[in-house]
Protein backbone atom coordinates (compact mmCIF):
# COMPACT_ATOMS: atom_id res chain seq x y z
CA UNK A 1 0.00 0.00 0.00
CA UNK A 2 1.04 3.32 -1.00
CA UNK A 3 1.04 6.22 2.40
CA UNK A 4 2.82 9.38 2.41
CA UNK A 5 5.01 9.60 5.51
CA UNK A 6 6.50 12.92 6.61
CA UNK A 7 5.72 14.62 3.23
CA UNK A 8 6.83 11.66 1.50
CA UNK A 9 5.27 9.11 -0.95
CA UNK A 10 5.99 5.58 -0.02
CA UNK A 11 5.06 2.34 -0.37
CA UNK A 12 4.63 -0.86 2.39
CA UNK A 13 3.51 -3.96 2.87
CA UNK A 14 -0.30 -4.08 3.36
CA UNK A 15 -1.53 -4.28 7.15
CA UNK A 16 1.86 -2.28 8.15
CA UNK A 17 0.77 -0.38 11.93
CA UNK A 18 2.13 3.03 12.49
CA UNK A 19 4.75 1.17 14.31
CA UNK A 20 6.75 -0.41 11.83
CA UNK A 21 6.85 2.98 9.66
CA UNK A 22 8.40 4.38 12.96
CA UNK A 23 10.89 2.05 12.74
CA UNK A 24 12.04 2.31 9.27
CA UNK A 25 11.69 5.92 9.08
CA UNK A 26 12.53 7.57 12.48
CA UNK A 27 12.83 4.94 15.11
CA UNK A 28 13.31 7.85 17.82
CA UNK A 29 10.43 9.74 16.84
CA UNK A 30 7.35 9.53 19.75
CA UNK A 31 4.52 11.31 18.66
CA UNK A 32 2.73 9.11 15.99
CA UNK A 33 0.17 11.19 13.92
CA UNK A 34 -1.89 9.39 11.25
CA UNK A 35 -4.65 11.67 9.26
CA UNK A 36 -4.24 14.45 11.34
CA UNK A 37 -4.79 12.59 14.92
CA UNK A 38 -2.17 11.37 17.63
CA UNK A 39 -2.33 7.87 17.64
CA UNK A 40 -1.38 4.50 19.36
CA UNK A 41 1.88 2.63 18.24
CA UNK A 42 -0.23 -0.26 16.79
CA UNK A 43 -2.59 1.73 15.22
CA UNK A 44 -3.48 -0.28 11.70
CA UNK A 45 -2.71 2.03 8.36
CA UNK A 46 -4.60 1.89 5.29
CA UNK A 47 -3.78 2.82 1.59
CA UNK A 48 -3.64 6.39 1.57
CA UNK A 49 -3.22 7.32 5.10
CA UNK A 50 -0.94 10.05 5.95
CA UNK A 51 1.65 9.69 8.15
CA UNK A 52 3.86 12.39 10.09
CA UNK A 53 6.47 10.95 12.76
CA UNK A 54 7.79 13.05 15.09
CA UNK A 55 10.50 13.75 17.52
CA UNK A 56 10.43 15.50 20.37
CA UNK A 57 12.77 18.41 20.84
CA UNK A 58 14.12 18.45 17.52
CA UNK A 59 13.53 21.19 14.39
CA UNK A 60 11.19 19.75 11.52
CA UNK A 61 12.56 20.43 8.10
CA UNK A 62 10.34 22.68 5.61
CA UNK A 63 9.07 19.58 4.17
CA UNK A 64 8.15 18.20 7.59
CA UNK A 65 6.37 21.22 8.80
CA UNK A 66 4.32 21.59 6.14
CA UNK A 67 3.27 18.21 5.89
CA UNK A 68 2.48 18.44 9.82
CA UNK A 69 0.35 21.55 8.73
CA UNK A 70 -1.25 19.34 6.05
CA UNK A 71 -1.89 16.79 8.07
CA UNK A 72 -3.31 19.34 11.13
CA UNK A 73 -5.64 21.51 8.90
CA UNK A 74 -6.54 18.74 6.35
CA UNK A 75 -4.93 19.01 2.54
CA UNK A 76 -7.15 21.20 1.32
CA UNK A 77 -7.70 23.68 4.11
CA UNK A 78 -3.51 24.20 4.21
CA UNK A 79 -3.32 24.76 0.39
CA UNK A 80 -5.76 27.26 0.42
CA UNK A 81 -4.47 29.44 3.42
CA UNK A 82 -0.95 29.23 2.32
CA UNK A 83 -1.78 30.71 -1.08
CA UNK A 84 -4.11 33.65 0.76
CA UNK A 85 -2.68 37.13 1.55
CA UNK A 86 -4.13 39.01 4.53
CA UNK A 87 -3.50 42.41 5.60
CA UNK A 88 -2.97 43.80 9.10
CA UNK A 89 -3.17 47.13 10.28
CA UNK A 90 -2.26 47.86 13.68
CA UNK A 91 0.27 45.64 15.81
CA UNK A 92 -0.93 46.22 18.93
CA UNK A 93 -2.87 43.65 21.17
CA UNK A 94 -5.07 42.60 18.32
CA UNK A 95 -2.85 42.69 15.57
CA UNK A 96 0.13 41.31 16.74
CA UNK A 97 -2.76 38.36 18.34
CA UNK A 98 -4.40 37.97 15.25
CA UNK A 99 -1.00 37.90 13.46
CA UNK A 100 0.48 34.99 15.61
CA UNK A 101 -3.08 32.60 14.82
CA UNK A 102 -3.05 33.17 11.65
CA UNK A 103 1.30 31.87 10.78
CA UNK A 104 0.13 29.43 13.47
CA UNK A 105 -2.99 28.47 11.47
CA UNK A 106 -0.48 28.94 7.83
CA UNK A 107 -1.54 31.67 6.05
CA UNK A 108 0.99 32.29 3.53
CA UNK A 109 1.50 35.81 2.92
CA UNK A 110 0.88 38.34 6.10
CA UNK A 111 1.41 42.27 5.38
CA UNK A 112 2.10 43.95 8.39
CA UNK A 113 1.55 47.83 9.34
CA UNK A 114 2.76 49.97 12.05
CA UNK A 115 5.17 52.58 13.04
CA UNK A 116 5.32 52.28 16.91
CA UNK A 117 7.93 50.82 18.80
CA UNK A 118 7.45 48.05 21.54
CA UNK A 119 6.80 49.91 25.27
CA UNK A 120 6.40 48.14 28.46
CA UNK A 121 2.54 49.16 28.59
CA UNK A 122 2.61 47.11 25.78
CA UNK A 123 3.46 43.85 27.35
CA UNK A 124 -0.02 43.20 29.16
CA UNK A 125 -2.03 42.80 26.00
CA UNK A 126 0.38 42.32 23.09
CA UNK A 127 2.54 39.32 21.81
CA UNK A 128 5.92 40.58 23.05
CA UNK A 129 8.81 40.09 25.13
CA UNK A 130 10.62 42.52 27.56
CA UNK A 131 13.77 42.10 25.49
CA UNK A 132 12.03 43.08 22.60
CA UNK A 133 11.42 46.94 24.42
CA UNK A 134 12.04 49.83 21.93
CA UNK A 135 12.30 47.45 18.86
CA UNK A 136 10.53 48.35 16.00
CA UNK A 137 6.83 46.60 16.39
CA UNK A 138 6.88 45.29 12.50
CA UNK A 139 10.14 43.89 12.98
CA UNK A 140 9.46 42.06 16.45
CA UNK A 141 6.43 40.62 15.30
CA UNK A 142 8.28 39.36 12.40
CA UNK A 143 10.89 37.86 14.98
CA UNK A 144 8.49 35.91 16.33
CA UNK A 145 6.48 34.74 13.46
CA UNK A 146 9.30 33.86 12.16
CA UNK A 147 10.03 31.40 15.05
CA UNK A 148 6.56 29.84 14.97
CA UNK A 149 6.24 29.46 11.10
CA UNK A 150 9.32 30.17 9.47
CA UNK A 151 7.52 29.76 5.87
CA UNK A 152 5.37 31.99 6.02
CA UNK A 153 5.89 35.25 3.76
CA UNK A 154 6.27 39.23 5.91
CA UNK A 155 5.84 42.02 4.21
CA UNK A 156 6.27 44.57 7.01
CA UNK A 157 5.76 48.43 6.65
CA UNK A 158 7.26 50.46 9.61
CA UNK A 159 4.81 53.62 8.72
CA UNK A 160 1.59 55.25 9.71
CA UNK A 161 -1.07 54.10 7.73
CA UNK A 162 -2.89 56.99 5.87
CA UNK A 163 -5.45 57.47 3.44
CA UNK A 164 -3.26 58.06 0.33
CA UNK A 165 -1.11 54.86 1.72
CA UNK A 166 -3.61 51.96 2.16
CA UNK A 167 -3.74 51.05 -1.66
CA UNK A 168 0.49 51.10 -2.05
CA UNK A 169 0.17 48.74 1.84
CA UNK A 170 -2.53 46.22 1.46
CA UNK A 171 -3.37 46.64 -2.58
CA UNK A 172 -3.31 42.67 -2.84
CA UNK A 173 -4.40 41.29 0.46
CA UNK A 174 -7.21 38.58 0.19
CA UNK A 175 -8.68 39.61 3.41
CA UNK A 176 -8.19 43.04 5.53
CA UNK A 177 -7.70 43.28 9.78
CA UNK A 178 -8.26 46.69 11.46
CA UNK A 179 -6.68 46.91 14.66
CA UNK A 180 -6.29 50.39 15.31
CA UNK A 181 -6.76 51.57 18.73
CA UNK A 182 -8.55 55.05 18.03
CA UNK A 183 -11.86 55.38 16.72
CA UNK A 184 -10.74 57.93 13.96
CA UNK A 185 -7.72 55.59 12.52
CA UNK A 186 -10.74 53.02 12.65
CA UNK A 187 -12.79 55.19 10.44
CA UNK A 188 -9.80 56.08 8.37
CA UNK A 189 -8.83 52.65 7.29
CA UNK A 190 -12.77 51.39 6.53
CA UNK A 191 -13.41 54.92 4.29
CA UNK A 192 -10.02 54.53 2.63
CA UNK A 193 -10.06 50.95 1.87
CA UNK A 194 -13.38 50.68 0.74
CA UNK A 195 -12.62 53.15 -1.66
CA UNK A 196 -9.56 51.45 -3.08
CA UNK A 197 -10.77 47.12 -2.07
CA UNK A 198 -14.49 47.90 -2.04
CA UNK A 199 -15.15 44.03 -3.13
CA UNK A 200 -12.12 42.53 -0.17
CA UNK A 201 -13.48 41.81 3.52
CA UNK A 202 -12.55 43.96 5.71
CA UNK A 203 -12.79 42.82 9.45
CA UNK A 204 -12.92 45.40 11.97
CA UNK A 205 -13.04 45.30 15.74
CA UNK A 206 -14.77 47.78 18.40
CA UNK A 207 -15.86 47.17 22.31
CA UNK A 208 -12.75 44.90 23.75
CA UNK A 209 -12.09 46.74 26.72
CA UNK A 210 -12.29 45.39 30.23
CA UNK A 211 -13.30 41.94 31.46
CA UNK A 212 -17.07 41.65 30.64
CA UNK A 213 -18.67 38.81 29.99
CA UNK A 214 -17.55 36.55 26.59
CA UNK A 215 -21.64 36.36 25.14
CA UNK A 216 -21.16 40.09 24.59
CA UNK A 217 -18.59 39.54 21.78
CA UNK A 218 -20.01 38.80 18.84
CA UNK A 219 -19.38 39.21 14.64
CA UNK A 220 -21.61 41.58 13.05
CA UNK A 221 -22.01 42.15 9.16
CA UNK A 222 -22.45 45.74 9.12
CA UNK A 223 -21.84 46.03 5.03
CA UNK A 224 -21.27 43.99 1.95
CA UNK A 225 -17.57 43.41 2.69
CA UNK A 226 -17.17 45.11 6.31
CA UNK A 227 -17.08 42.97 9.44
CA UNK A 228 -17.03 44.21 12.95
CA UNK A 229 -16.13 42.05 16.07
CA UNK A 230 -16.82 43.19 20.07
CA UNK A 231 -19.21 44.71 21.78
CA UNK A 232 -19.52 47.67 20.10
CA UNK A 233 -19.32 50.38 23.54
CA UNK A 234 -16.80 48.87 25.69
CA UNK A 235 -14.31 51.57 25.13
CA UNK A 236 -11.11 52.11 27.20
CA UNK A 237 -11.10 54.54 29.59
CA UNK A 238 -10.50 54.99 33.67
CA UNK A 239 -11.56 51.90 35.64
CA UNK A 240 -11.50 49.69 32.42
CA UNK A 241 -8.33 49.41 30.53
CA UNK A 242 -7.39 47.02 27.79
CA UNK A 243 -6.55 43.48 28.92
CA UNK A 244 -4.95 40.25 27.24
CA UNK A 245 -7.94 37.61 27.48
CA UNK A 246 -10.84 40.06 26.15
CA UNK A 247 -8.82 41.85 23.32
CA UNK A 248 -7.45 38.16 22.82
CA UNK A 249 -10.62 36.52 22.66
CA UNK A 250 -11.36 39.34 19.75
CA UNK A 251 -8.45 39.07 18.04
CA UNK A 252 -9.15 35.47 17.92
CA UNK A 253 -12.40 36.13 16.52
CA UNK A 254 -11.42 38.38 13.64
CA UNK A 255 -8.25 35.35 12.70
CA UNK A 256 -11.05 33.09 12.46
CA UNK A 257 -13.52 35.24 10.83
CA UNK A 258 -10.51 35.76 8.18
CA UNK A 259 -9.91 31.81 7.88
CA UNK A 260 -13.73 31.08 7.42
CA UNK A 261 -13.57 33.96 4.45
CA UNK A 262 -10.42 32.04 3.10
CA UNK A 263 -12.39 29.09 3.05
CA UNK A 264 -15.35 30.86 1.32
CA UNK A 265 -17.60 29.71 4.10
CA UNK A 266 -20.17 31.59 5.48
CA UNK A 267 -19.12 34.76 7.63
CA UNK A 268 -22.14 35.00 10.22
CA UNK A 269 -24.99 32.54 11.25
Amino acid sequence: MRLVVNGVARDFDPATRIEQIRGQVLPDADVLIANGAVVEPDFQLQDGDEVVLIRRGRTPTAEELESLMVARHTPGVHTRLKRATVGVAGLGGLGSAVAVALARVGVGTLVLADFDLVEPSNLNRQQYFVDQLGLAKVDAMAANLTRINPHVVHRLHRQRVEPGNVEAIFGGVDVMIEAFDRADQKAMLIEAFAAVRPQVPLIAASGVAGHGLEASLRVQRVGPSLFVVGDQTSAAQPGRGLMAPRVGIVAHMQANLAVRLLLGEPAVS
